[in-house]
């Protein structure tokens, strides 16, 4: 690409991310969530990838986000688990909610949503770029 392209993926790259993250993490609050901000995070990966070519692509390993893909899923599942065990205990026993009792409308007042969040977000992310990845070596390879 152009020199154009890759100054103002530069440019662009660091607010795309924090954007994106940010739409994880406060997707209880807003409209978004894990997979909205892991798909916002994914392009911004992806920007990378389109503006620098595929040498970008040689400085991560082969199998660094199918790994995060896994941690991703395995990440929801704890955390799904967690959860449970968290209200059953909490709520049953002494009825009481010791763990992120806040306000509503506030950023710790959804429980595990958030965690949840940034697992599905870990997942997206890893998912798309593992994806975007393979179809453009593939085309680099075909050239």
């Amino acid at each position: 690409m152009s020199v154009i392209v890759r100054t103002i993926t530069n440019v662009l790259f660091p607010f795309i991310m924090v954007y994106g993250l940010y739409i994880i993490m406060h997707g209880h609050i807003t409209p978004g969530g894990g997979f909205q901000g892991g798909v916002i995070v994914g392009a911004a990966c992806v920007l990378l990838f389109v503006a620098f070519g595929y040498p970008v692509s040689e400085k991560y390993r082969k199998n660094l986000f199918t790994a995060l893909e896994s941690v991703g899923g395995l990440a929801f599942i704890s955390v799904a688990f967690l959860g449970i065990a968290v209200a059953f205990f909490f709520n049953m026993f002494w009825h009481y909610r010791i763990l992120f009792s806040g306000a509503p409308g506030t950023f710790y007042s959804a429980g595990m949503l958030p965690f949840m969040n940034m697992a599905v977000g870990t997942k997206v992310v890893a998912g798309i770029v593992t994806i975007i990845f393979a179809m453009g070596i593939r085309a680099w390879w075909l050239k």
